[in-house]
């Protein structure tokens, strides 16, 4: 028997009738049967390779043949877009079978959630934060309406493993299964990623129950790709490409800054493109219109940062361009797997590279991806913030929490498992004593300090795990077009023209309402400065070491364009010091400084520029991706001779890894910590001590240049 023919007999006449297909993809046959059978699932397939539909069809087959009643199905995407752009596909499906979706996030009003509430659909769409709020708010009986959860679909779900996000998303859903009346299904979909199976068992965590990855062979996933990589120099020139190459045909192109996605935009513009823009800093409405124009319109471009890396639909699309290279080849994927949807289409991309350092970079990445290496999803360790932060939530949540039931609703979320009761226990303490929580009678609630951290906007700053700078809103008339960050706005002279670039166009800021944080803006000739200030990009390990192993190769792959070749030649050339096995020592005649050039990542190098600029004192040190920069000439005895005890000390029981102060920053809740169990935390997060220890025993090549 088929999958098909398992699924409800309703169902299958609406697949072949109502839409028209004419047979399953491969995913949506291999996934009928686990799914049905109320396995825990991992989907996994490229891009538009119908993952939504592999995971809600057999379970709104299921809900047809059971008779479920009331909300069912949670379904939840790391963004509203996606969640908007999902809505009237999986709203179809549910009405065909008699059945309802909702969609429930921060901007949809206050009416539709309250109908929402007193007429639950069977299925609805939302984000972690959104399903906290229902969880915590006082205006919704949260055990009324997700009694009755048996599934939870979670989009996406690699953009929530890798970062705090998913710890957030699982804890929550530990506290839905104890509210839910029935085991609770967990159906993950995502692209191709690493290491599937222990991303499945990072979802499911606690939850009893079969688990099994669904993936069809790789020869069923698509066609060969076209890809290809050039060299451009400059973001002006990236822009006269791309003006020039493919017109007439819709092209995506993924820029991985606001800023040069402003600068690009503006320029492609002035180059007589159509140009459509879309990034996190853009208003809602802003990006909708966007996105729907871009749709509708031919010979067009949209450039974009990684918000539609995930899959939201802008219609075909003939071309991908990437502006640079992404971090990882997983980002890659999801960018590749926008192309090639229509029949007889082949996925493509091409590489602008902007930059000597994004050429190599870009080289690297498509190295790795030949060789089908995919990032592993790894969470990040020691979620105490988290902790910290589903505390809070539970005391708002059940309206006061005993100062030892808190472990039954949290301790089985893995990455709370894995740290001791002793350390939560003195994370509780120290919130105790610091105010942020209180006790009366054995029952915890927020304290006096905690709701003055924590309380605006009725806690919303609460129910959200990630960071973000003060933003000013950017208004013309009544149109919301987007924000930049409060920075902008310091040191500027009363009587200095203010001039922003935000949408691809230029504006004029005419008023700045400080007290509530909008900027009025009018549209302007000149050209205006786009700027949003962000944590430097850290590149992963093996990234680096392939870049390292594309400089020290000979290999001319046929997907370089000429102009790629010969700054690749020119690249290799500047680092012929290199040496396969080995990190090299660099001392530039006429320079006081030494180099280090070990290609490990950032986490690495700052770990090692920290532990050279101890041992050799007076000398600073920093570090970048590829080296550490040493101020003096260290000549190579010395590095080698202190290298064993740098091996001594990081492999010491009572070694503290250094930590940035940007790690704190970034750190949402560590006000809640104890300075010790906050020092360990971001010590692990921001070392990687295994790849270090790699590095260390490496032998060093030393190297004196000349100047030029």
């Amino acid at each position: 028997m088929s999958g098909f023919d398992r699924l409800n007999s309703a169902v299958q006449h609406h697949i072949v009738n109502s839409l028209g297909w004419p047979s399953l993809r491969p995913l949506q046959e291999l996934s009928i049967d686990p799914v049905l059978d109320g396995k825990h699932c991992l989907l996994l397939a490229p891009t538009a390779g119908g993952k939504t539909e592999a995971a809600i069809l057999p379970i709104l087959s299921s809900m047809v043949t059971q008779n479920w009643q009331g909300l069912s199905v949670l379904y939840i995407c790391p963004i509203k877009a996606l969640l908007n752009d999902l809505h009237t596909r999986l709203d179809g499906y549910c009405r065909l079978l008699g059945r309802s979706c909702g969609i429930w996030h921060g901007d949809v009003s206050a009416s539709v959630k309250k109908r929402l509430v007193r007429e639950p659909p069977d299925c609805l769409l939302m984000t972690p934060e959104s399903l906290e709020v229902i969880l915590v708010s006082n205006a919704t009986d949260h055990r009324a309406l997700l009694s009755g959860v048996r599934v939870a679909i979670v989009d996406e779900i690699h953009a929530f493993a890798g970062d705090d996000r998913g710890w957030h998303l699982l804890s929550v859903l530990e506290r839905i299964s104890r509210i839910a009346e029935h085991p609770v299904q967990r159906i993950g979909l995502s692209a191709t990623v690493g290491n599937p199976d222990e991303l499945l068992d990072w979802y499911v965590g606690s939850q009893p129950g079969e688990r099994v990855v669904v993936q069809p062979p790789a020869s069923e996933a698509g066609t060969p790709a076209d890809v290809q990589l050039d060299y451009v120099g400059s973001l002006d020139n990236a822009a006269i490409v791309i003006s020039r190459l493919h017109r007439g045909e819709k092209r995506l192109v993924f820029v991985d800054s606001r800023a040069s996605t402003e600068k690009l935009a503006a320029r492609l513009r002035e180059l007589g493109v159509e140009t459509f823009v879309s990034h996190s800093s853009l208003s809602a409405d802003e990006r909708r219109r966007a996105e729907e124009a871009f749709k509708t319109a031919t010979g067009c471009v949209i450039v974009a940062t990684s918000t539609l890396e995930l899959g939201i639909d802008v219609g075909d699309l003939d071309r991908v361009i990437q502006i640079d290279a992404p971090g990882t080849v997983a980002s890659f994927l999801q960018r590749l797997g926008r192309t090639g949807r229509r029949q007889g289409t082949a996925r493509n991309c091409l590489f602008l590279a902007t930059r000597e350092a994004s050429l190599i970079q870009a080289a690297a990445l498509l190295s790795l991806w030949e060789d089908g290496y995919v990032e592993p999803i790894v969470a990040p360790p020691e979620p105490y913030h988290i902790f910290a932060q589903q505390l809070m939530a539970l005391a708002l949540q059940e309206h006061g929490i005993g100062q030892r039931d808190w472990q039954a609703w949290l301790t089985s979320m893995p990455g709370f498992s894995a740290l001791s009761i002793e350390s939560l226990e003195a994370v509780v303490a120290y919130m105790l004593s610091e105010g942020i929580l209180f006790a009366d009678g054995g029952v915890m609630w927020l304290g006096d300090k905690g709701e003055e951290a924590f309380g605006y906007r009725n806690f919303m700053d609460l129910l959200s795990v990630f960071t973000s700078p003060p933003v000013f809103m950017i208004k013309h008339g009544t149109d919301e077009i987007g924000s930049v960050q409060q920075a902008n706005f310091y040191n500027r002279k009363e009587d200095e023209a203010f001039l922003l670039l935000l949408s691809g166009r230029c504006w004029r800021v005419v008023d700045i309402e400080w007290s509530r944080k909008v900027a009025h803006v009018v549209p302007a000739d000149q050209k205006g400065v786009a700027r949003w200030r962000g944590p430097g990009v850290m590149l992963p390990f093996t990234l680096c070491q392939a870049m390292k192993r594309v400089l020290v190769s000979e290999d001319v792959p046929s997907h370089w364009a000429e102009r790629a070749r010969i700054e690749m030649g020119n690249q290799r050339d500047a680092y012929s010091f290199l040496r396969t096995g080995h990190t090299s020592l660099v001392h530039q005649t006429g320079d006081n400084r030494t180099y280090w050039w070990t290609f490990a990542g950032m986490k690495v190098n700052t770990l090692l520029a920290f532990e050279l600029q101890t041992v050799f004192h007076g000398h600073a040190a920093s570090a970048d991706n590829l080296a550490v920069e040493i101020d003096g000439v260290i000549p190579i005895n010395e590095l080698t001779g202190v290298l064993p005890l740098v091996v001594e000390h990081i492999q010491s029981p009572s070694f503290v890894p250094p930590i940035i102060q940007e790690a704190i920053d970034g750190l949402k809740f560590s006000a809640c910590l104890p300075e010790t169990i906050l020092q360990h935390q971001l010590g692990r997060r921001t070392n990687d001590l295994g790849a270090t220890m790699t590095v260390l025993e490496e032998p060093v090549n030393s190297v004196v240049r000349l100047d030029d």
